[in-house]
C-alpha cells in the first residue's frame, strides 16, 4: 500500500503541493487529474523521493521507502528518453538491471513483453531505427519489465493511437490482478473512467476530489438525459428546470437539466403515448466534471 500524508512542496512562494493525502491498497489503480501545472507530476516526484517535500510524507507499507524498495518501482516519466544507438535487448536488460533484475531473469521475458505490446521490430534493432509509437512501447516495457509493485505512469497514453492505448490498457488491468499499486495521470477522461478504481483532481496544488469515479459522477447529479421521443426541442425548452437542449447528430436529444427532478417530468410527458426509443438520464460526465471544476480557477 502507498500512502501520502499531508505533502506539501513550495518554489518560492508557489505552492505546487498542497496538503496532499491519500492512501493506494494493492491491486488498485488511482487515476490522478488535473490541467496543466496542477501538481501532478509535482506530486510523482515527491513519490519517488526525486524531490523533498517541505511538510509530509510518503509510506509504502507503512514504511518510509528505501533504496531497497525502489527496486519494485515502475516509473514512465511524461519527458520519454531512451539510448537511439542501443539496441531494444540491451535497453530493456540495461534498465531491468537498474532495478536489481539480472539478464538471465530478464532476457527469457523481452519476445513475450514485445508481443505483447506488439513492437514491429527484432529485439536486436537499435531504438532509432523504430517508429516514435514503437519507441514509446519499448519505453512503457522498460517501465513494466520487471514486474514492479508501485507502478507510477505520467501520462502514459500520450501519443498512442487509439489501438496502442488498449494494448496499455490491457498491461495496466494486468498489473493490478497480479496485486500491483499503479498510479497514473492522464487528460483523457475516457482512459481514466475505465479503468480506475479511485480518482484524484488536483487543482493549483490541491485536491478538489477524491474517490470513486461513479461515486464522483453521482454525487453531481443525473443531469443529463438522452432522448429519443416525438417531443420536439422547442417543446422541452418550455419546461420548468431545462438548462439546454442540444440535438445530436442521429436525430435523438441531449437535455441538460438544472435539477436533476425535472427528469421525472420529462420522462412522464415523453412516455405520454406509451413506448419511446430511448430515455437514458447519467450524471455529468468525467470529461464535463474536469470543466466544470477547473474552470471554478476563474470564478
Amino acid at each position: 500500500m502507498l500512502e501520502a500524508k499531508h505533502l506539501v512542496k513550495k518554489f518560492g512562494e508557489y505552492k505546487a503541493v498542497d496538503d496532499l493525502s491519500f492512501q493506494i491498497q494493492d491491486g488498485e489503480i488511482m487515476g490522478l487529474i488535473g490541467q496543466n501545472g496542477a501538481g501532478k507530476t509535482t506530486t510523482f516526484r515527491l513519490i519517488l523521493d526525486f524531490l523533498r517535500a517541505d511538510r509530509g510524507e510518503v509510506l509504502w507499507n507503512g514504511q518510509p521507502l528505501s533504496a531497497k524498495d525502489y527496486n519494485v518501482i515502475g516509473y514512465l516519466p511524461e519527458e520519454r528518453g531512451l539510448y537511439p544507438k542501443v539496441s531494444i535487448q540491451d535497453q530493456l536488460i540495461y534498465f531491468a538491471k537498474l532495478r536489481g533484475k539480472t539478464k538471465k531473469e530478464i532476457e527469457p521475458k523481452i519476445d513475450e513483453w514485445m508481443d505483447k505490446f506488439q513492437v514491429k521490430g527484432k529485439k536486436t534493432d537499435k531504438i532509432k531505427s523504430l517508429s516514435k509509437g514503437n519507441q514509446q512501447k519499448v519505453q512503457l516495457i522498460s517501465t513494466l519489465i520487471h514486474e514492479p509493485k508501485l507502478v507510477i505512469l505520467d501520462e502514459p497514453f500520450s501519443g498512442l493511437d487509439p489501438v496502442n492505448a488498449e494494448l496499455l490498457k490491457d498491461g495496466i488491468i494486468e498489473l493490478k490482478s497480479k496485486g500491483s499499486c499503479v498510479i497514473f495521470s492522464s487528460h483523457n477522461m475516457d482512459n481514466v473512467e475505465k479503468i480506475c478504481d479511485h480518482l484524484i483532481m488536483l487543482r493549483n496544488g490541491s485536491m478538489v476530489l477524491n474517490g470513486k469515479v461513479h461515486e464522483i459522477r453521482e454525487s453531481f447529479g443525473r443531469t443529463k438525459v438522452f432522448l429519443e421521443s416525438s417531443l420536439n426541442k422547442e417543446a422541452i425548452e418550455q419546461m420548468k428546470d431545462i438548462q439546454q437542449v442540444k440535438t445530436r447528430e442521429d436525430g435523438s436529444l441531449e437535455i441538460t437539466l438544472s435539477n436533476p427532478e425535472a427528469g421525472k417530468e420529462l420522462f412522464n410527458l415523453a412516455t405520454a403515448d406509451g413506448y419511446i426509443p430511448m430515455f437514458n438520464q447519467q450524471p455529468p460526465t468525467l470529461e464535463e466534471i474536469f470543466k466544470l471544476k477547473a474552470g471554478d480557477i476563474n470564478e
